[in-house]
């Protein structure tokens, strides 16, 4: 088990609603001397301390701390842009050499996708979302969102309006990273432990094939046109290009040596014409040129970057690094690092929002 569209580049009191979770959201926790000086939003989970941090763009300034539950990972908006989701597990949290046997019982109570309200800035509700939920991804329409339920081995589908998961599937051990197809024909969901990806059709419901990638993939970006995709490699240093027509791999990009360099996210610029790739272990973001698919540079940005967004001007980077707990901001046309901002225990997710 691994710990871990308004602008979007990359979430109070407990309301008793149809469909909620059993157990109550956690009040707001606001910082009141700090003042909002930018639109810009970033929202950064914390998987150890069990919050969501709120930066302000302009000033850096932290603007809230909001607990939200027990390790919260994914975080993605709704399409409008008003509403965060957020992945909640209380499966213990463990590194990829320990002995699962030994770790305490799951708190399945504490399972649940976090839906916190950006214009009150509070976590309003929390919904199912299967066993274990760590990523997900929201349908185009904004009704659905398909889950990697991790220590279950499945997908799971929940229809947001009534809060309940319609439907459960079985796939490859520990999925970790979901994507919707740019026509929203197909989910792809990534395996890490038996390194495939399923390939979900929303409207019959089945998984419809699966084929094998780079060993422990946990992340996927489509290039706008559907025709490829690019999907991490983590142990092998490598970013591969899928074909997604022949659902075959095309290439595999080298970033380093595996091992030393572990791809985790992967994120396109606006344009398509970058891809952005943190490296985990590997402590630092590359650019990919997707004309050439061959590395442009790299920037040290912390310990074990994991999560990374872009501002909605595609100028600036944000990297969640975990054991260091700060959100690192790359000036993207200086390659450089230009502040790093305090965040939880533990950032995993990070999303640049305008509000």
């Amino acid at each position: 088990m691994m710990p871990r569209t308004s602008l979007v580049l990359l979430v109070g009191l407990a309301v008793a609603v149809t469909g909620c979770h059993s157990s109550k959201a956690p009040a707001t926790q606001e910082n009141q001397a700090v003042h909002a000086s930018s639109p810009l939003r970033l929202y950064v989970t914390n998987e150890v301390s069990g919050d969501l941090t709120v930066i302000d763009g302009g000033s850096y300034d932290v603007i809230a701390t909001v607990p939200l539950g027990k390790r919260p990972r994914g975080i993605h908006p709704s399409p409008d842009g008003k509403t965060l989701y957020i992945a909640l597990s209380g499966s213990p949290i463990a590194g990829p050499d320990v002995d699962e046997s030994t770790l305490p019982p799951p708190d399945k109570n504490a399972d649940g996708i976090g839906v916190f309200d950006v214009a009150q800035n509070k976590l309003v509700r929390i919904i199912k979302g299967g066993s274990d939920p760590e990523n997900f991804d929201v349908s185009k329409d904004g009704k659905q969102l398909y889950i990697s339920n991790e220590d279950v081995s499945a997908v799971s589908v929940l229809d947001i309006a009534s809060g309940s998961v319609v439907k459960e599937l079985k796939i490859g051990a520990q999925p970790e990273g979901v994507k919707i197809s740019p026509d929203g024909k197909f989910v792809y969901v990534t395996s890490e432990e038996t390194s495939e990806i399923a390939v979900l059709d929303p409207v019959a419901g089945k998984i419809t094939a699966t084929f094998k990638v780079g060993h422990r993939p946990r992340s996927v970006a489509f290039m706008p046109d559907g025709k490829h995709a690019y999907i991490n490699a983590e142990n092998d240093g490598t970013v591969v290009v899928v074909d997604v027509a022949r659902r075959k791999v095309a290439k595999a990009i080298q970033l380093g040596q595996p091992g030393l360099v572990k791809p985790m996210a992967v994120l396109l610029s606006a344009d398509a014409s970058k891809l952005y790739v943190s490296t985990g272990r590997g402590g630092k973001v590359f650019t990919i040129d997707t004309a050439t698919d061959t590395v442009l540079n790299s920037v040290a940005v912390g310990k074990r970057p994991w999560g990374i967004a872009l501002s909605p001007d595609g100028k600036t980077l944000y990297s969640s690094n975990g054991p260091s707990n700060d959100v690192a901001v790359v000036d993207l046309a200086t390659n450089t690092v230009t502040k790093k901002v305090k965040a939880g225990t533990g950032p995993w997710g990070v999303v640049a929002l305008l509000r």
